[in-house]
């Protein structure tokens, strides 16, 4: 597991600098079958992460522009009658891949919005009442520009429970942005990336991590947390039961990345803020006093923390 994720990351040092934490969340989304929600300005990297993740894993990449006209059938794909085969032939749409990069998913209406959660959910695309499986692995990656909400559509709760985890990775510092002038100043060094891990590999690590254990007493403190997010003073509507899976999931890939077999607390704590946040609805009174993120820095900070079986310290 390890070596798998140290290729991924020197990969993604060959075109971008200082994103170790973002590719091991991006890897750790990607073997618990998740999806990605990535809120930052534009020109970060978010396209280019992508590509070098699809490439990286050598599966197919697709990426699609969301715009206000976009249609459905544009995503999903349409049915449509050839006047020179004088026949109606199908066109599966951009969905069909490995690495979907839906660019400003919130610029679209929310009835485009809405014709990914099919395949987001059931790994499948339903195309005039056929259904077409999507191959694993499979994942998401959905962008938004935080700093422009003209024309935009905000995401519904149910799509945004769909993203497994939502990460921003921000502007670089000095060193790294002087060592990524050096990089790109002799030609694009995407073309350069090769192939480091196989779809086999990821599909055998979606299996390893549902072995990964989690003792009683952190199970609890996971669902601690999960329910505080529920009773908050702040809170609207808490982390959903799928939250809960995901979350589950999220902390037992967390394990398995550091070299365990085993989910310690610092997971659970680790995970939290990437998991939980973006599935929060806050009150009128909560939007006023707090984010959705420090919501979960609270919540944190008051939940017991196991250090023993049976014995808990705050």
């Amino acid at each position: 597991m390890l070596e798998e994720l140290e290729k991924l990351k020197s990969n993604v040092r060959k075109v971008l600098i200082g994103k170790d934490q973002i590719v091991t969340l991006f890897f750790i989304t990607m073997i618990c079958e998740g999806h990605l929600l990535m809120e930052d300005v534009p020109g970060t990297g978010k396209t280019m992460l992508a590509k070098i993740i699809a490439q990286s894993i050598k599966g197919r990449f697709r990426r699609i522009q969301f715009t206000p006209d976009l249609l459905p059938s544009d995503v999903t794909g349409i049915r449509f009658f050839n006047p020179k085969t004088q026949s109606f032939e199908l066109q599966i749409g951009p969905v069909m891949t490995n690495v979907l990069l839906a660019d400003e998913i919130n610029r679209a209406t929310p009835r485009a919005q809405s014709s990914l959660l099919e395949v987001m959910e059931e790994r499948q695309v339903t195309i005039e009442g056929e259904t077409f499986p999507i191959e694993a692995p499979f994942l998401v990656l959905a962008t938004q520009n935080p700093i422009e909400s003209q024309g935009t559509f905000s995401l519904p709760e149910a799509q945004m429970d769909r993203f497994f985890m939502q990460i921003s990775s921000g502007y670089p510092s000095f060193d790294e942005e002087k060592e990524m002038l050096h990089i790109h100043q002799l030609g694009n060094p995407l073309n350069q990336i090769e192939p480091v891990i196989d779809r086999a590999t990821i599909t055998k690590l979606q299996e390893q991590v549902r072995h990964v254990h989690i003792e009683e007493s952190v199970e609890n403190y996971l669902l601690n947390i999960v329910r505080a997010t529920r009773a908050h003073d702040w809170v609207e509507n808490g982390v959903s039961p799928r939250g809960t899976l995901a979350f589950m999931r999220g902390v037992q890939a967390k394990a398995l990345v550091s070299g365990r077999t085993f989910v310690v607390p610092e997971d659970v704590k680790a995970m939290a803020p990437y998991m939980l946040a973006h599935r929060l609805v806050l009150s009128m009174e909560g939007e006023v006093h707090a984010s959705k993120g420090q919501v979960i820095d609270d919540i944190l900070a008051h939940c017991d923390v196991p250090v023993e079986s049976g014995t808990q310290v705050k």
